[in-house]
C-alpha cells in the first residue's frame, strides 16, 4: 500500500513539473503546492525496513482513482492545465481516503493528512488567486 502511495505521489509530482514547464507563468503559483507534494512523497517513502520498490505492480491500496499524471500532454490553456491538475489531486485524495480502511495505524494517519492536503490543493488550483470576496 505504501509503495502504491509513493508511486502515485511521484506521478503527481511529475504532473506538476510538466504543467510548470508547459506554462511558465504558472510556475510561481504551483511552486508551494509542488513542494508539498514532494514532501508527501518523501514522507510516504520513509519506511522502517527497505525503500519502496520501483516495480509497476500494484500491491495493496485500491489505486482506483490514481491520477493519470504522467499520461497525456498538458492542456494548452493554463486554466485547463490547472483544472486537470486539480482533478488529479482530487482523484488521488479520494483514492487515499478509500485506502484508509485497510491501512495500519501510522500509515492511515499519514494517508489521511496527505488526502486532506490534496483536497485543499484541488481547491487552491481552481480558485481565483487574489480575488476578494
Amino acid at each position: 500500500m505504501r509503495e502504491t502511495a509513493v508511486r502515485d505521489s511521484a506521478r503527481l509530482l511529475e504532473r506538476y513539473d510538466a504543467t510548470a514547464a508547459a506554462h511558465p507563468a504558472l510556475a510561481a503559483r504551483l511552486a508551494p503546492l509542488r513542494a508539498a507534494v514532494a514532501a508527501h512523497t518523501a514522507a510516504l517513502s520513509l519506511t522502517p525496513s527497505a525503500p519502496p520498490s520501483p516495480s509497476p505492480s500494484r500491491s495493496g491500496g485500491t489505486g482506483a482513482a490514481a491520477p493519470a499524471a504522467s499520461g497525456g500532454p498538458v492542456p494548452p490553456k493554463p486554466e485547463e492545465a490547472l483544472t486537470e491538475l486539480a482533478d488529479a489531486e482530487r482523484s488521488l485524495s479520494e483514492s487515499r481516503t478509500i485506502d484508509l480502511a485497510g491501512a495500519p495505524g501510522e500509515l492511515a494517519r499519514l494517508l489521511a493528512s496527505v488526502a486532506a492536503c490534496g483536497a485543499v490543493h484541488a481547491y487552491l488550483l481552481t480558485s481565483n488567486p487574489g480575488a476578494t470576496s
